[in-house]
């Protein structure tokens, strides 16, 4: 599990006005000088950051928690002190959450409002993971492990009609029109990338080619790019990337050994989990936000416990 760029545009010709001359004839007060605007400040991050906490300091009995992406507002949302819970998700109306358990001692996908209010989604397809609703709230992709391997699946947001899209794969994230879905699997050579795929199981492309690849992505919301993982232990960054093709750019600073990315809704920030001076504790990861270009890091929790799997909504 995951702890779990622009053509140039050429200026179009700009026909020369017809001149109109206009006596002007100056006042004995000289005109006062036009002031400068003061530059528009750039907005905070705005939405919420569903994410998995390990309240108890128990790993595998984490629980899932949500917080104001200006560390703001911090609530937790499960309250089963006796099953794990995982690969939190914000559904597109930011009025609930989708997340993996296993009270049972087997992963289900189940439902969480923001007052804690929770209903089991699947019933007995298998180990169970990674959910994340479709945009337009009728869907639900996931991730199902037999034991042997895991498969990319479809279901009803009510728990109906469930339909295998394609394996190996896992990790599925939705593009923002909701037509295709970008996971991670392998290549022909054995190496783990990310691909995208139509939800009629056709076009499948291999859109990354990056050494150590973990799988963990995000789409952005215009749909032109997508934020990843990759990198040897302890050493993982960020990378931004164009769908259609392109070099990857790193975000994250290095030497925090950033992971599980997820964009904000306005495109502009990232959230993440990372280890910034606690490398090497596996208990140091706490969520950190940073914006697209690199800039401005962020921490929004400091906890002697694990907090990671941070997922945008609004």
């Amino acid at each position: 599990m995951g702890c779990s760029i622009t053509a140039l545009m050429t200026p179009e010709a700009i026909p020369f006005p017809t001149l109109q001359l206009t006596l002007v004839i100056p006042s004995e007060t000289p005109d006062e000088p036009t002031p400068i605007p003061s530059p528009t400040p750039q907005a905070g991050p705005a939405g919420k950051i569903a994410f998995t906490c390990q309240l108890r300091g128990i790993r595998f009995l984490d629980q899932i928690c949500i917080i104001n992406a200006d560390g703001t507002g911090f609530k937790q949302l499960t309250l089963d002190d006796g099953a794990a819970h995982f690969y939190p998700s914000i559904a597109p109306d930011g009025m609930s959450v989708v997340y993996s358990a296993n009270p049972s001692g087997v992963y289900e996908i189940f439902e969480v409002d923001l007052d804690g209010n929770t209903h089991q989604v699947t019933h007995g397809l298998g180990t169970l993971t990674s959910p994340e609703i479709s945009p337009d709230g009728d869907l639900i992709a996931f991730t199902l492990g037999d034991g042997q391997t895991t498969s990319l699946w479809v279901i009803n947001r009510d728990g109906s009609h469930p339909e295998v899209l394609y394996g190996p794969g896992w990790d599925p994230t939705w593009s923002p029109d909701g037509e295709k879905i970008l996971f991670a699997s392998y290549d022909q050579y054995n190496s783990i990338q990310l691909f995208t795929i139509d939800l009629d199981g056709s076009d499948l492309k291999q859109v990354t080619q990056m050494e150590f690849l973990r799988g963990r992505s995000d789409w952005s919301p215009d749909g032109k790019w997508a934020v990843t993982y990759a990198g040897e232990p302890w050493a993982r960054e960020l990378f931004s990337f164009p769908i259609d093709g392109g070099d990857p750019v790193q975000i994250t600073p290095s030497g925090g050994n950033s992971q599980g990315p997820s964009i904000s809704s306005d495109g502009r920030w990232v959230a993440f989990t990372a280890y910034f001076g606690d490398i090497g504790d596996e208990d140091g990861c706490e969520i950190y936000i940073i914006r697209t270009d690199g800039t401005q890091l962020n921490r929004l929790t400091e906890n002697d416990y694990c907090d990671w799997q941070p997922r945008w909504g609004p």
